[in-house]
């Protein structure tokens, strides 16, 4: 088959598309890049050029979707609880420790507390510190507000705390947001 050539006798471009030349008087190898494929949308060249990009912009959002989901739902949790809780007075009767995986203790306090109907509780809270203050030590009295249906959705009143779940939905609006305008700047300026 033979190639399309220019009126210099230069291979057309446009009949060349993607095939591999060598210029003698250069001595490289070059791939022609056409009209037709140097013509194309700038969005339809986002496959091309972002790819990696899109990978590892995947990071941040999926770490700032995660921080915004356990934030808001660690706050309509506590909202659900102070509108519709019942207190109690507890006991605090130990702590369950955990470590993290660098090793770590973190102390959950666990409460015991009987409902009005005569149900004895006892469950361990969600939040873990590092030391133990002296009004939640074994065997301290304490106010416990809890879910009259699921008594294992309850907090400590003083030991529970809405900070953590706030700073979760700080931090993940923040990566979100960030990320997705990172991408939307990046996709108009193509």
């Amino acid at each position: 088959m033979k190639e399309a050539t220019d009126l210099t006798g230069a291979p057309d471009p446009g009949a060349v598309i993607g095939q591999s030349l060598t210029r003698a008087d250069w001595g490289c190898r070059t791939t022609l890049v056409t009209t037709a494929q140097s013509n194309q949308h700038p969005r339809a060249r986002v496959g091309q050029h972002m790819q990696r990009e899109w990978l590892f912009s995947l990071i941040p959002l999926t770490i700032g979707v995660a921080f915004l989901s356990l934030g808001v739902y660690g706050l309509r949790r506590a909202k659900a609880l102070r509108r519709t809780g019942v207190t109690a007075k507890g006991r605090i009767v130990r702590h369950d420790v955990r470590r993290d995986d660098e090793g770590a203790r973190y102390h959950h306090p666990v409460a015991a507390w009987t409902t009005p109907d005569g149900l004895e509780c006892e469950h361990s809270s969600r939040f873990g510190r590092g030391s133990i203050e002296g009004r939640f030590g074994v065997g301290a009295l304490v106010v416990v507000r809890y879910d009259p249906e699921n008594p294992r959705r309850f907090e400590i009143q003083g030991w529970d705390s809405a900070i953590v779940d706030r700073t979760f939905t700080i931090l993940g609006a923040l990566f979100t947001t960030a990320t997705l305008t990172v991408l939307l700047v990046r996709l108009l300026t193509l």
